[in-house]
């Protein structure tokens, strides 16, 4: 929906359904009811998340002609879409598979090409529209070639070339500008400020800008380099950043000094707790992050030591298993948890993230795209499960109070 503040959604990719008939059941179950309860005069945005092969079934005519149908009469549209997981992402473990195939694969650039044409399709007429992507790839699959992380973030980087050539000759022929948005996390090829702007100057810049020059006969660098900073953007996931103990003003000041664009705002919370020095208060925080343990998602831990350094466990399960070391002062875990709601017993949410994030974005906006993204409440202890749409409702009208 629209707000003063720019187009506010939620992802779909909280809904299961690999197939298009799958997931479009789910979107005529549930967006009619968020609709009739955040937006009902008004029309409403949709975050529209497709597998791979979704986006096969939906690239045909027939199909997304009943969707393009479906969305006019429901008075929706789409302006955003989530590119980053590619398969399975419920009902199967999901964990470090969320980052395959990473920019490396052809498979990857073809999809990501393939929901590009599906945006330029459903975007209304004289709107910008983006689709987050994951980032490169995970760290932890090149442990074992840490002298070839180099050609292989070149290799990505090329990847991702090709699909900026496509948006740049959609905008250039007249259609929709559309821009690809990184979005960093934990354990990723980019997992913070430092890691992204290093990438885009050190790598994509130097790659892009002679691409660039050569394919659209254009003479100027400077130019050049406006025409991917317009394409290629920033995709500030609020939890991701939270983990990586980034304040929100900091992210987007240092975004802004080196002149890169935020494509979209995904609005999300981590669970975060000070872990007590007594052996007992311990053992309750981490009790209660064993009620989060679930075996389906990533749930990455960074720790906060006491001499200010950051420890990071690939998973929760290995956070749990250092769960006693007197050096840790605080944890803060990827689990994406309710935006509406603060404490967790014990625990915190990261909440005052999104709290600072908004405040800005009220005051001096800097996207037009923001997205609420809790796609966990399938694997929730049973005490935060609600019925689906009033969840997601909820989390809309909160945001939209906070704007």
């Amino acid at each position: 929906m629209k707000t003063a503040a720019g187009h506010l959604t939620y992802c779909t990719n909280i809904h299961p359904g690999e197939n298009w008939d799958d997931h479009f059941a789910q979107l005529k179950k549930f967006i009619p009811a968020i609709k009739q309860q955040v937006s009902p005069d008004k029309p409403f945005g949709i975050g529209l998340r497709l597998a791979n092969t979704a986006s096969l079934e939906l690239s045909k005519e027939a199909p997304l002609k009943a969707f393009q149908q479906w969305l006019k009469e429901e008075d929706c549209y789409v302006f955003t879409m989530n590119g980053f997981p590619y398969g399975g992402f419920h009902n199967v473990v999901v964990k470090d598979q969320v980052h395959a195939p990473d920019w490396t694969s052809a498979d990857r650039v073809a999809y990501t090409i393939r929901l590009f044409r599906i945006l330029a399709a459903l975007l209304p007429e004289g709107m910008e529209g983006g689709i987050s992507t994951n980032p490169l790839g995970y760290k932890h699959w090149c442990n074992r070639c840490e002298e070839d992380k180099n050609s292989y973030t070149e290799s990505a980087t090329l990847n991702m070339l090709l699909v900026l050539e496509q948006l740049v000759r959609t905008h250039r022929s007249g259609g929709p500008l559309m821009h690809l948005d990184i979005e960093p996390e934990p354990d990723g090829m980019m997992e913070n400020t430092s890691e992204y702007i290093n990438w885009y100057f050190e790598n994509l810049l130097p790659a892009g800008i002679p691409f660039i020059k050569e394919k659209f006969n254009i003479e100027d660098d400077q130019a050049a380099a406006d025409i991917i900073k317009t394409h290629i953007q920033l995709c500030y996931d609020v939890c991701h950043f939270a983990l990586v103990y980034e304040a929100p003003h900091r992210v987007i000041e240092r975004m802004q000094h080196h002149g890169l664009k935020i494509g979209k705002l995904q609005i999300s919370a981590a669970l975060k707790a000070d872990m007590p020095a007594d052996t007992s208060a311990r053992k309750e925080v981490t009790d209660a992050f064993r009620k989060f343990n679930e075996p389906v998602y990533l749930h990455q831990v960074i720790a906060k030591r006491n001499d200010g350094a950051f420890i990071h466990y690939p998973d929760l399960p290995e956070a749990l298993a250092d769960e006693n070391n007197p050096a840790v002062t605080e944890w803060r875990s990827h689990f994406h948890v309710p935006v509406f709601l603060d404490k967790f017993g014990v625990l915190q949410s990261t909440q005052e993230d999104i709290k600072q994030v908004l405040a800005i974005q009220r005051e001096h906006p800097f996207t037009q795209h923001m997205e609420a993204e809790t796609y966990t409440w399938d694997v929730l202890p049973p005490a935060l499960k609600q019925e689906m749409s009033l969840s997601v409702s909820r989390e809309l009208n909160w945001i939209r109070e906070q704007l």
